[in-house]
């Protein structure tokens, strides 16, 4: 009978009948096929350097720094995440038009910021953060969506796309 009334009221389960995976907020079954993938691609990656052991401990190595991350970031509630994401888009867009000012140029493309420790591509960033923004936009808006918020959506589109197609060498 308990049962029965927890599951009508729905109440949420309390964290210690909660299995591991469900208190660190992962999927186990798209763990799993992550998993497979990044050993297909380690498979892939050390025939493909001539079973260089050194490539390999470096692939490795970003994968143990992702996921460490990706444990950090399933702790972040939801609602955090929608609250930075009109910030994430208007530093991402910033960071697409410093690139235009100061990029560094590597592997042939000037897409590049140097932060000193490392280099990395604003329109990576920006691979997440319109997405993020679109859906943070559309949450609050009634469906269908109208044509003015399609246009804004557009909009929001359209000006990393000129950013990034304004880069030197695309």
């Amino acid at each position: 009978m308990h049962l029965l009334n927890q599951i009508l009221s729905l109440q949420p389960q309390r964290a210690s009948a909660r299995n591991p995976w469900q208190r660190l907020h992962l999927d186990m079954p798209l763990l799993l096929g992550i998993g497979l993938l990044i050993g297909c691609g380690l498979v892939i990656l050390y025939s493909a350097s001539n079973e260089n052991w050194f490539v390999m401990g470096k692939q490795i190595m970003r994968f143990v720094i992702a996921t460490v991350v990706m444990l950090v970031m399933a702790q972040i509630p939801p609602e955090r995440y929608r609250s930075w994401a009109p910030w994430l888009f208007v530093a991402s867009t910033f960071l697409l038009a410093v690139v235009l000012v100061i990029g560094h140029t590597g592997k042939g493309a000037e897409r590049w910021l140097n932060l000193g420790l490392f280099r990395f591509q604003p329109a990576e960033l920006m691979k997440l953060a319109i997405p993020v923004a679109l859906a943070w936009y559309f949450s609050e808006k009634t469906l269908p969506p109208r044509l003015k918020n399609l246009c804004v959506a557009g909009l929001m589109i359209l000006v990393p796309v000129l950013l990034t197609a304004k880069q030197p060498d695309l």
